[in-house]
């Protein structure tokens, strides 16, 4: 199941890249070529790049793409650096859950309002936090239990290129 969420995060976060690719291009060829203007395309690619960001995150956190100030943790020897580690990934999964649990009460109690120029409905403008950051909850914890079962901290390394 996390190897199909982790996937389908991934694919779906391309999709949403190539569109903000593709909105402002074609708001551009529209008004530059055929003097047409695409009424919300500024929403519109806002909102894709909301998308890309809340459904990736989960992706992101599983690729270890995330800040995590590895040089100062390597600082740090490695049993508190293991306990350390535990408290970011269990402070994580708290506020991601908090995160998600709000997002979907506040769709709840929004669901007849819209967005002004795209009259976008509220649930499908928030739905990408609330999902996203219920991915990153779990992503976290499955990370959380991968530190604990280690019983051990991540190592630490610095590349330079």
């Amino acid at each position: 199941m996390l190897s199909f969420m982790r996937q389908a995060t991934r694919v779906i976060g391309f999709l949403f890249l190539a569109t903000l690719i593709v909105t402002p291009l074609l708001q551009i060829v529209m008004r530059g070529v055929f003097n047409v203007p695409m009424a919300g395309a500024e929403e519109l690619a806002r909102y894709f790049l909301i998308c890309m960001t809340f459904l990736g995150g989960a992706y992101v956190t599983w690729q270890g793409g995330q800040i995590r100030m590895e040089e100062v943790q390597g600082l740090i020897p490695d049993r508190p650096r293991w306990v350390l580690q535990l408290f970011i990934e269990i402070s994580g999964v708290l506020f991601f859950s908090y995160m998600s649990f709000a997002a979907f009460v506040s769709i709840s109690k929004n669901m007849s309002n819209q967005t002004a120029t795209l009259e976008m409905p509220f649930w499908l403008f928030m739905g990408p936090m609330a999902i996203g950051m219920a991915c990153l909850a779990i992503e976290t914890f499955a990370q959380f239990m991968r530190t604990l079962s280690n019983r051990k901290a991540d190592e630490k390394s610095t590349t330079l290129t």
